[in-house]
């Protein structure tokens, strides 16, 4: 572990960017008490410390196991804590045998665990999450919810709704655009075009132009409770309404990198097309997004008027924020005067972009899923805009939005951040976030099954002082993400406890577009 990470300390090179080495990803397989295919050395003894043959230390915990490594490069790295159903059958371990390696069996009340350390390129991981979409996550061409009849059991995955399908499929869309870039991939391209089919196709769907479904179901598929659903006039499909600005969101990031990236022209219209409908819908409306009703969407405002009311108000840096990018890209794909023209007005006359600026003065608490709605548009307007007093508030604004970020060691924030700050990548500050994203990378579990995960017992957490926005305790420690909950990048990384007990699975797309953008910026060197 620690030759690792000397290897990639010393890949990290003045240019601001990080060599990719082989790391070790947690395999582990469990077998129930009596199973015939356990190692003989796990069935016997009670043994609750040993140093495994790479010579780091496990102990037995409270909870679970830990794997102590002082040498390691990383601090994460030196103490890592092995529980819950992800890693052992059950928490109570009562012998810990050495396998090949720096491999180790363990025995626990009900069964055993044989957990395996096998050094693995970003490359060969992302592959496996590409698999796990393909398998058990594309519904339509989206990318879909897996609920899981039986704890745990992948062969009981059923697909299912989710009220971003069009945003999740977006991401992933443009996960695979980078993907087609870096590689010029066959599959890559047959991925990102299926993907960025779907979510054009939500667009069609609705019967109002410019107005996308949040997601779908064909007549007799299952469909998930809850929300506004509306069947197409043939009785063929049944779509879901209220549409929020995530969606639009994720739909303007999809349009841009699709069109500047993909080869396809025939697509590229119709990635124009739908811009275009989106952009004038919103327009055309008093910056609002409509329903069939003509009434706006309970999240999809833009307005002036908007930002005025109480609700309005702390929302009107990141809404600002979002409908400048939509203006900016619809123009970029379509050149249509009218967008630049009302790109301007709103940034200048209407103080649109001085209120972009205002996230300090106007936030009252911090919302991480608006974190991700904010980091996707700042990516579009500096893919886009080129003038230098408009960069200039730009990174003003986003830099109120990096005093929260920075501690979070997300690779797709961080990449984002010096995508728009590439002088500042190679500083020596620069170069350890955009490290500390790759380890971030390198811990995501290749297990995204949502098994319930408690940390709130350890001892090496520092707790925050006040809980979250809903309510729930905060750690100011950061964990890596193999040793908490599952979850995407809207989610708030410093609660680390959560889960369903094994009736979900993720799909995994929040690894792969990080990774491909970063090899696409040049962030990454290697694979």
């Amino acid at each position: 572990m620690a030759r690792y990470a000397l290897a990639m300390l010393a890949g990290c090179i003045l240019s601001g960017q990080v060599r990719l080495e082989h790391y070790p990803q947690k395999v582990v397989t469990q077998y129930p008490a009596g199973s015939p295919d356990v190692a003989a050395a796990a069935r016997t003894g009670a043994v609750t410390q040993l140093r495994s043959r790479d010579g780091a230390l496990w102990r037995k915990a409270a909870r679970g196991l830990t794997r102590e490594d002082p040498k390691a490069r990383r601090p994460l790295d030196r103490l890592q804590y092995f529980h819950s159903r992800r890693y052992l059958p059950d928490d109570e371990v009562e012998h810990i045998a050495a396998g090949a390696g720096g491999d180790v069996w363990v025995r626990t009340r009900t069964g055993f665990s044989w957990i395996q350390l096998r050094p693995m390129s970003l490359s060969r991981k992302a592959g496996l999450f590409e698999a796990r979409i393909r398998d058990r996550h594309d519904r339509y061409g989206m990318v879909a919810d897996s609920r899981l009849a039986r704890p745990g059991d992948l062969a009981s995955s059923q697909l299912d709704t989710n009220d971003n399908d069009g945003l999740w499929t977006a991401l992933y869309a443009a996960a695979e655009c980078f993907r087609y870039q870096v590689t010029r991939s066959a599959e890559a391209l047959d991925r990102a075009r299926r993907a960025t089919e779907a979510v054009l196709f939500l667009e069609t769907i609705s019967g109002r132009p410019g107005y996308p479904a949040r997601s779908y179901i064909r007549k007799g598929d299952r469909r998930a409770q809850g929300g506004v659903w509306h069947w197409t006039p043939d009785g063929e499909v049944e779509w879901k309404s209220d549409t929020s600005s995530d969606e639009i969101v994720g739909h303007f990031y999809l349009f841009g990198i699709a069109y500047d990236l993909l080869p396809d022209a025939g697509l590229r219209t119709r990635i124009a097309g739908a811009a275009g409908r989106v952009m004038d819908h919103i327009l055309d409306h008093g910056l609002n997004l409509t329903d069939i009703h003509g009434n706006p969407t309970f999240w999809g405002r833009w307005s002036e008027e908007y930002f005025g009311t109480a609700r309005g108000k702390p929302d009107s840096p990141l809404n600002a924020l979002e409908i400048l990018a939509f203006l900016r890209t619809a123009h970029h794909i379509t050149g249509v005067a009218r967008y630049e023209a009302e790109y301007r007005r709103l940034a200048t006359e209407r103080g649109y972009l001085r209120i972009a600026s205002s996230l300090t003065e106007l936030r009252r608490t911090i919302n991480y899923s608006d974190e991700e709605l904010a980091m996707l548009p700042f990516y579009l307007l500096f893919r886009y805009e080129k003038d230098p007093a408009m960069l200039a508030s730009y990174r003003a604004a986003l830099d109120q939005w990096w005093q929260n970020i920075r501690r979070e060691n997300n690779p797709l924030w961080n990449f984002i951040y010096y995508s728009a700050n590439p002088r500042l990548a190679k500083t020596p500050a620069g170069r350890e976030d955009l490290l500390a994203g790759v380890h971030t990378l390198y811990r995501i579990p290749l297990d995204l099954i949502s098994w319930r995960i408690e940390n709130s017992w350890r001892s090496d957490i520092e707790w925050a002082g006040q809980p979250d926005r809903f309510g729930r305790r905060e750690a100011r420690t950061f964990l890596p993400p193999d040793e908490r909950p599952v979850m995407k990048w809207n989610g708030n990384p410093f609660i680390v406890d959560g889960g369903n007990g094994g009736y979900s699975e993720d799909d995994g797309a929040f690894f792969l577009l990080p990774y491909w953008m970063g090899r696409s910026h040049g962030f990454l060197s290697g694979e």
